[in-house]
């Protein structure tokens, strides 16, 4: 008997495959309306490229009965392709690994590059605000706490994306809920103070001077709602 490695599961050899139904014995993947071949994944490079692709768009470890089952292929097929790329990915050194994670496997960047990628990283976060999250976290700052729905209805716009992005950025945070519509609440964080280099949202300058219009904009949005 082979003796088991890394990609197969408790108490399964790899010359051992699962005992398969009568429709796993049919052809993985039909030919479609405009009469193009199904792939054939019995080909070891077809399935190859099919296991690296669930891999990549999978948001979290795949275990290897899921994989053996996306593919339609036997666990002990699936275990020694997992190894050959492991294998490849190994011997040409490229940016990404695949290891097992809990019960599964799942890729990950190669610990070499986590400078590079720290980096870039941290300069994305860095990176200028739009005038749409610069508008929306005014808002916020001035006439916090303050519901989505009513940033919405003070800039005229959906924020729903802006808000994400704030939040992110931990400039803004969520805290308690409106008592008459139960939206949620935002307020700004320390960390907005600091980037601002003020102490208190008491220490913002007053609006009044370059928006006159702030309360009324406030009252129709209140009206609105």
């Amino acid at each position: 008997m082979t003796e088991p490695n890394q990609f197969t599961e408790p108490n399964q050899s790899v010359d051992e495959p699962d005992e398969l139904t009568e429709a796993d014995q049919q052809a993985p993947i039909s030919v479609d309306a405009s009469g193009t071949p199904s792939m054939d994944l019995a080909d070891p490079g077809v399935l190859r490229g099919a296991l690296e692709a669930l891999l990549f768009v999978a948001d979290g470890p795949l275990e290897l009965s899921q994989l053996a089952a996306a593919v339609q292929r036997p666990a002990a097929e699936v275990a020694e392709a997992l190894a050959a790329i492991t294998a490849d990915l190994d011997a040409r050194n490229t940016g990404w690994q695949l290891k097992p994670a809990g019960t599964g496997f799942r890729l990950y960047t190669r610990e070499r590059y986590a400078p590079i990628i720290e980096t870039f990283l941290l300069d994305g976060q860095r990176s200028k605000l739009s005038q749409a999250a610069l508008e929306t976290l005014a808002v916020i700052a001035y006439r916090q706490p303050v519901t989505r729905a009513r940033i919405s209805a003070i800039r005229g716009v959906n924020v729903d994306g802006v808000v994400r992005t704030l939040l992110s950025r931990e400039l803004i945070t969520e805290e308690g809920t409106d008592p008459v519509t139960g939206g949620g609440l935002y307020r700004t964080t320390p960390t907005f103070l600091e980037k601002m280099g003020i102490s208190s949202v008491d220490e913002l300058p007053s609006l009044a001077p370059l928006l006159p219009e702030l309360d009324s904009l406030d009252e129709l949005a209140g009206d609105e709602l």
